[in-house]
C-alpha cells in the first residue's frame, strides 16, 4: 500500500468521530471534530459545510476524496479539535501538502 492511501486510512479513521467537514473551493480541506469547530468554519465564511448528521460516513468519506482530487497541488487535509488555551495545538495533518508529490518520488526510486 502506498503511503497516500496509508493518509487515506487516517481519514477515514477520524472521520468516523468528525462534526462536519469543510472545504475552501481551492485546497483546504478540514474534518471538524467538534461543534465548536463547526461553528467556527461557519463564522470564517466557509460555505462548502457538511455536518455528520446530514451525510452518511461513505458519503461523507466520498466527498472528502472528490474534494481532494478536484483540488489544486496545495491541497492538504487536516483535523481540528478545539484546545482550550492553545488553538493551534488542535489541528493534526492527516494529509499533507504535497503528499502525492512524495508517493511519486517513491515510486521512482523503487523502479
Amino acid at each position: 500500500m502506498d503511503t497516500l492511501e496509508r493518509m487515506w486510512e487516517d481519514v477515514a479513521y477520524e472521520l468516523q468521530a468528525a462534526n462536519s467537514i469543510a472545504f475552501d473551493g481551492c485546497h483546504k480541506i478540514y474534518l471538524q471534530m467538534d461543534a465548536e469547530q463547526t461553528a467556527q468554519m461557519v463564522e470564517y465564511g466557509y460555505e462548502t459545510i457538511i455536518r455528520a448528521d446530514e451525510m452518511e460516513y461513505d458519503a461523507m468519506l466520498a466527498t472528502l476524496r472528490e474534494w481532494y482530487e478536484e483540488s489544486c497541488g496545495l491541497r492538504f487535509i487536516q483535523a481540528v479539535r478545539t484546545v482550550e488555551g492553545n488553538p493551534n495545538e488542535g489541528f493534526t495533518s492527516l494529509i499533507p501538502q504535497g503528499a502525492e508529490w512524495e508517493d511519486e518520488d517513491e515510486d521512482e526510486e523503487e523502479d
